[in-house]
């Protein structure tokens, strides 16, 4: 049955209200309308009293059913932006958050200063979100996207080139767990938003992350932190002499994921915290601090 867009877009946003407050499920059924019609909020609002083709009722269906049953809206739409940058989403790899801004900021300020073309790894890179994001503020860095994920590092690759990075940019299989292959070479930064959920924390997470999101991506170890020590412990070897690593962590993890680092021969130099002011990121320098 065809509607008129502004009809589709009310039908929409009352079925979301049993899952979503009045404004979040109006602003879901604007995006999504956006999305399966190809137009701009503007057009939609103009078009309000024209008929939708039947093809996009049916495609408006489809997505607000998608989200009923706990999806998230990234998921749903194929599409993301993080930093600014467009990204692709699929289910191979995590919806970026506004959390990973933290790392991305603080990973960019350092990236500013580093010596002249800064080769920066983005280990466990997932979408390429943070290293896109870091390639796109930090003009001469040469970035390497790695992910133990094929699916996930096609994902990756697609975003490089749709917002025209891939002369700068490449993408790599590694294993954040093992050490690095000799081909890597020395990085003068090393990022990474490595998976830091715990156990317990898995069993405890809404549907709508463990449901949907891929888990290799979000499980740490029993008790999160198996992939700092593992890239301390192996991943110094990629680094250049006072070379910097700049992780995100879990909630509560800051203490823990610094003495890991201190441990293996680094200097926390910077500990930040996301939007919502929780301690969410630290930057560190291999090597004792200079007197």
């Amino acid at each position: 049955m065809v509607k008129q867009y502004g009809q589709l877009y009310l039908d929409s946003r009352r079925e979301l209200l049993s899952v979503e407050e009045p404004n979040q499920a109006g602003c879901i059924a604007r995006q999504l309308l956006c999305h399966v019609s190809g137009k701009t909020q503007e057009q939609i609002l103009a078009d309000r009293e024209r008929y939708a083709s039947e093809e996009v009722v049916q495609a408006m269906a489809a997505g607000v059913r998608r989200l009923l049953a706990g999806e998230p809206l990234a998921y749903v739409l194929g599409e993301w932006t993080f930093y600014g940058l467009p990204l692709r989403i699929t289910r191979d790899v995590l919806i970026p958050r506004d959390d990973t801004c933290a790392v991305a900021e603080l990973a960019i300020r350092q990236g500013l200063f580093l010596d002249q073309d800064p080769r920066i790894l983005d280990l466990c890179c997932g979408s390429g979100c943070i290293g896109l994001a870091v390639a796109s503020r930090v003009k001469d860095a040469r970035v390497t996207l790695a992910d133990l994920s094929k699916n996930a590092l096609a994902i990756a690759k697609e975003n490089a080139a749709l917002n025209k990075l891939s002369g700068r940019v490449r993408c790599v299989q590694a294993d954040a767990l093992e050490p690095p292959a000799p081909f890597l070479g020395k990085f003068d930064m090393i990022v990474s938003n490595p998976p830091y959920i715990t156990g317990e924390e898995m069993e405890q997470l809404p549907h709508s992350v463990r449901g949907f999101e891929p888990h290799m991506a979000l499980y740490g170890g029993e008790d999160g932190l198996d992939f700092y020590r593992a890239i301390c412990g192996n991943f110094s070897a990629a680094l250049k002499p006072g070379g910097y690593l700049c992780f995100e962590f879990g909630m509560g993890q800051g203490d823990a994921v610094c003495a890991i680092l201190e441990e293996n021969g680094y200097t926390v130099l910077e500990r930040a915290n996301d939007y919502n002011q929780r301690e969410r990121a630290v930057l560190a320098r291999y090597g004792r601090k200079e007197e």
